[in-house]
């Protein structure tokens, strides 16, 4: 019978699972749009009455229906309300399952496949038999509609008979609507040359999503999961199929993301072997269109020859894929022998034609013949010119990146030389990449109409300010996260300006138009200028007999300006980021330009610096004092962990169990048993304890070790914040009860809590971690939590875990209870971390766009002493007295227990060493020059605010101890109104992500279900754009605060919706 044509544009890719499960299949959809159109075409192709028209733009083949009556056997044509379906083994395996595969009387095929079906022939359906085509059915215009089949599954022979795929069309079996994403090379040229530049071949369309319908049997599929998809490749399940959702009422796609596996044709779209051969013989006849796309815009006098070299190279890469075809499919000798032939004779061709040999991924040039192109009349204008020397520019580039022949590139060059001359004459002005004529000066006008356009250039150039000064408005609200409302409203006024910008002058606004040639010249003149200061820095402070504030500290840094003179030089010595406006590489700049991280050939492994590793060392100090208070003895366990022993911990281990780094092999012999690098001590530890603990004599124990720990994490690595290994302290405590244990925990957090305040004046919120947040082998996990302003994130900053009787049951950590002989008792235990991302969180909250800010109490260096005023002009002897000064304060300040160091360097101005301390972060510098002596006085400048302070000499030590706790205050002070004004509440949804948008930390009403917690950071996830390299998170529970914003009212309910509230939970996006 003959039915409908097909009512969707489906793709079918037949898939088998590397390793999990069966196979599945999956059908690309020709349209785009959300789930609700993969709904509408799934009733499409149930119901059967879709029209049957392709849709506009669609990439993919039709399908065809295909109605398939029974076979001579009596097996009975299925009707409605009956289905047969069989096991399927997977592809691969004998032990990876199966899958239900449903037959129907009405199947659908792929348009590609059916244009190779003749009448009569019999065709493999795979997963079910031979089908003879019986009748085929064609509209008007000879387009295959519908097909008539007939089943025979008593032939078994599937040697010559061509293999499709196929879905069936019932109501038993609902398609499962799902997306295909692809992403394509960043760069469309295979090989760039050396003098070719990069972005004229960013491929900016380089991700393809398409919707698609595959068997129910994906609704199986896990996130993480592989499948190959025959047609198509590998994929990855990046998001699994979800029902529809009573909140949104639609039903989320199944995701798969393709795995590119590195062939270079394209998979085949069809399961015909004539198909193949019918493209390959296309293709020889036609450029790549991967070649074409990576071809910039050339001169439009190219010759015909190497057009024909063009097509010549397209014939040896498809007759290149005929051989490995044929090799891959083991032909005849003969077969192969004669197409090698054939390849080899194109291969000569190629080489007499173009005189180089042929190289896949190389095409010749098409612009190769241009250099003998003339330059334009000499009545074009300007702009047409400019597009000229830019392609003729091209052409030179490209025949040096290939190497051509010297009298070639040489013509080429004198072709670019003609055609600058020309466009200099012709505007008055050098060529300069980048810089296109403005319509004014692209042609010289009528003499009298010289003065109607000056005005309309003055006009031009007003609203070209317009349009900068606006973009500037712009840029800045969105550093300040001001509301969407406010950025929206400023962004619509500046399309306007850009829009009259266009009107009037009949270009688009670029802002590399206000600059003209000359700022090339300043730039190198401030290049020259930069240099020479370098090479003799003694001359910084030749003005000091002009300006004595100069010689007394206020001199200007190499680089710098003063005031009225202009925006201040970024020189390389400074940083060349901003916090406001680029975090990422602002924190990469600060850490390494301050001389606390080397990046090590290791990724997410960096050297800690004496800088750096002097701030864990005050951490270190003060946390080891405060724990021996508390009876902690410190202790060093192996580093390494026995396969058996960490697997007797994996389910407790679960949230890092991926990060385990193996040690598999010794010099070339493999171990026996791999063995672990530690990435927590509990296994290595706990076995111990066992052996120690007889009786209740023996409790509490309690130790600390200092040691590092490694995790391979495979996110994007952050120095101190995210890195594969890092220091840390961490303890294990065991008690015989549970008070005693509890009492613990919250001692340990109030320690953890004053590093963070008394040390590194950042103030923590503390709570008790959520039921999914907290450790997973624990009871529950209490942490301090810290806000970095800057990104809008928060980071934990230490964690305290009761761990109940969990680890002692499973590594017998039992005594005899006192109070019942005879009774045996697991004991009760804790454990704590605290790790130098400690460092990483000063940096972010205290850092400015000077570099680091150090608060004095974890400084390496609290007071720096830096001479001023050494000039040609200064005796001998006073040089000598000022440098005896400087040593004078920095022994004083030693014996008042103030960390000091003198910077006598000579070869250094002393604005240098102004700038690199301050990029240091060192709180105090203290200035001394002759005058200072004379006057028995000294300039102390604070790093926190830059304010400058005159001090007498005899009261230098109690004035600077005074200095350095009135930073930390201030520095505290300032932290702790940055989290005031972040910090707030909401009792809606609504609200709640109205200031998660606007760079806020959350307290939330909250039930503590894992459900509705994974829900909240899938739907404030959704449409947000982060910063380069930070994780792509939605808001996730920090902590459920001690002390909340405000107290939970009675019949308060869940921000879900579902359920009542428990408490107020702090939520926000976090490091």
């Amino acid at each position: 019978m003959k039915g409908p044509p097909c009512p969707a544009k489906l793709w079918r890719l037949s898939s088998c699972n590397l390793g999990r499960r069966a196979g599945a299949a999956v059908f690309p959809l020709c349209c785009s749009g959300g789930s609700s159109e993969v709904r509408r075409a799934t009733e499409q192709v149930l119901g059967g009455g879709a029209p049957s028209h392709k849709r506009a733009g669609s990439h993919g083949p039709e399908t065809r229906a295909l109605f398939v009556s029974p076979d001579s056997t009596g097996i009975p044509r299925p009707g409605p309300g009956f289905q047969l379906a069989q096991r399927a083994p997977r592809a691969g395996a004998e032990s990876g399952g199966a899958r239900t595969v449903p037959w129907w009387g009405r199947v659908f095929v792929e348009g590609a496949d059916a244009e190779t079906f003749s009448e009569g022939e019999t065709v493999t359906f795979i997963n079910w038999g031979n089908i003879n085509i019986t009748k085929i059915h064609k509209d008007a215009s000879g387009k295959i509609v519908s097909l008539d089949a007939k089943l025979n599954l008593e032939n078994k022979d599937y040697k010559k008979t061509t293999k499709v795929t196929w879905l069936a069309e019932t109501a038993r079996a609902l398609p499962v609507p799902a997306v295909c994403v692809t992403y394509d090379h960043l760069i469309t040229k295979p090989v760039l040359g050396k003098d070719e530049d990069f972005k004229q071949y960013v491929n900016r369309n380089s991700k393809h999503e398409e919707l698609m319908l595959g068997d129910p049997c994906l609704k199986d599929l896990k996130k993480g999961d592989i499948i190959q998809l025959q047609r198509r490749g590998f994929f990855i399940c990046d998001l699994p199929y979800e029902p529809m959702s009573p909140h949104s009422c639609r039903d989320a796609p199944c995701v798969l993301i393709y795995i590119p596996d590195g062939h270079t044709k394209d998979m085949p779209t069809s399961g015909s072997k004539e198909k193949t051969r019918v493209e390959t013989v296309k293709s020889e006849t036609k450029t790549p269109a991967k070649d074409r796309a990576a071809a910039p815009a050339t001169s439009a006098c190219a010759a015909a020859a190497a057009e024909d070299s063009a097509a010549l190279h397209s014939r040896v890469a498809a007759q290149g894929d005929v051989v490995r075809e044929l090799k891959a499919r083991k032909a005849a000798k003969e077969d192969v022998d004669a197409a090698v032939k054939q390849l080899l004779a194109l291969k000569a061709e190629y080489k007499e034609k173009t005189g180089q040999e042929y190289k896949p991924g190389s095409p010749p040039a098409v612009t190769g013949q241009s250099v003998s192109c003339r330059p334009p009349a000499s009545t074009a204008d300007g702009a047409s010119l400019y597009d000229e020397v830019a392609a003729q520019g091209e052409v030179v580039r490209r025949l040096k990146a290939e190497k051509a022949p010297k009298a070639k590139v040489n013509e080429a060059v004198e072709c670019l030389l003609a055609l600058k001359a020309q466009y200099k004459e012709k505007t008055g002005k050098e060529y300069v990449p980048g810089q296109p004529p403005s319509p004014a000066s692209s042609g010289s006008g009528p003499a009298g109409s010289s003065e109607s356009c000056g005005a309309e250039t003055a006009e031009a150039k007003a609203l070209f300010d317009k349009v900068a000064s606006q973009g500037e408005v712009v840029r800045k609200l969105k550093a300040e996260k001001a509301s969407k409302e406010q950025v929206d409203a400023a962004v619509q006024e500046l399309l306007q300006l850009k829009a009259q910008y266009k009107t009037l002058t009949g270009v688009e606004y670029k802002p590399v138009s206000a600059t003209g040639p000359e700022d090339k010249d300043k730039k190198k003149k401030e290049k020259e200028n930069k240099s020479e200061k370098q090479n003799k820095p003694q001359k910084q402070s030749d003005g000091s007999k002009k300006d004595p504030s100069k010689s007394q500290g206020g001199g200007t840094p190499p680089g710098g300006a003063g005031e009225g003179q202009g925006p201040r030089k970024q020189t390389r010595l400074g940083l060349e980021a901003k916090k406001e406006e680029n975090l990422a590489d602002w924190y990469s700049q600060v850490i390494t330009k301050s001389e606390m991280i080397e990046y090590y050939d290791v990724s997410g492994c960096y050297i800690l610096r004496p800088w750096a590793y002097s701030i864990w060392e005050s951490i270190k100090d003060f946390f080891d004092a405060e724990i021996k208070k508390l009876g902690v003895e410190n202790c060093y366990f192996p580093m390494f962990v026995s396969q058996g022993a960490l697997e007797k911990e994996k389910t407790h281990v679960a949230d890092f169990a991926p990060e385990v780094a193996w040690v598999t092999r010794s010099g070339k012999t493999e171990l026996a048993e791999p063995i672990a690098v530690r990435p927590t001590s509990e296994t290595v530890m706990y076995p111990a304890y066992a052996k120690w603990v007889q009786s209740h004599r023996d409790l509490p124990i309690r130790l600390n070790q200092w040691c590092n720990v490694v995790r391979w994490e495979f996110k994007h690595p952050q120095p101190f914040l995210r890195t594969r290994e890092f220091l840390w302290q961490e303890g294990h405590s065991a008690f015989a009860t549970f008070e005693e244990a509890a009492e613990e925990v919250l001692q340990i957090l109030d320690l953890y809590a004053r590093v963070y305040e008394e040390l590194l004046a950042i103030p923590v919120v503390k709570g008790r971690k959520t039921e999914k947040e907290k450790f997973a082998g624990g009871d529950y996990t209490t942490t301090v939590e810290a806000f970095i302003s800057a990104s809008g994130r928060a980071i934990q900053g230490g964690t305290s875990h009761h761990l109940g009787q969990n680890f002692s049951k499973m590594f017998e950590i039992i005594f005899e209870d006192p109070k019942t002989p005879g009774e045996k008792q697991f004991a009760y235990q804790n454990s704590w971390g605290l790790t130098t991302r400690t460092i990483g969180v000063m940096t972010m909250v205290h850092g400015d766009n000077m570099g680091l800010v150090l608060p004095p109490r974890v400084a390496c260096v609290q007071v720096v002493v830096i001479p001023c005023g050494i000039t040609n002009a200064l005796s001998e002897e006073d040089r000598d007295a000022l440098l005896a000064k400087c040593g004078d304060y920095r022994r004083r300040l030693l014996g008042a227990n103030i960390r000091v160091r003198a910077d006598l360097r000579d070869n250094y101005s002393p604005g240098w060493k102004f700038n690199h301390w301050e990029l240091k972060g060192v709180p105090v510098r203290l200035e001394v020059g002759p005058r200072d002596m004379k006057s028995c006085q000294f300039v102390a400048v604070r790093r926190d605010t830059g304010e400058k302070l005159m001090v007498a000499e005899d009261e230098a030590e109690a004035k600077l101890q005074a200095l350095l706790e009135d930073i930390h205050a201030n520095l505290f002070r300032k932290a702790s109104e940055d989290l005031r004004t972040h910090m707030v509440v909401a009792d809606s949804m609504e609200d709640f992500q109205k200031m998660l948008d606007s760079g806020k930390i959350v307290q939330i009403p909250f039930c503590g279900e894992i459900e509705c917690e994974d829900w909240i950071k899938k739907t404030t996830a959704r449409d947000q754009d982060l910063e380069p390299g930070a994780p792509s998170m939605g808001a996730k529970s920090l902590c459920i605060p001690f002390q909340p914003l405000c107290q939970l009212q009675p019949g308060a309910r869940c921000i879900c919706g579902k359920n009542p509230a428990k408490f107020y939970t702090l939520f926000g996006r976090s490091y």
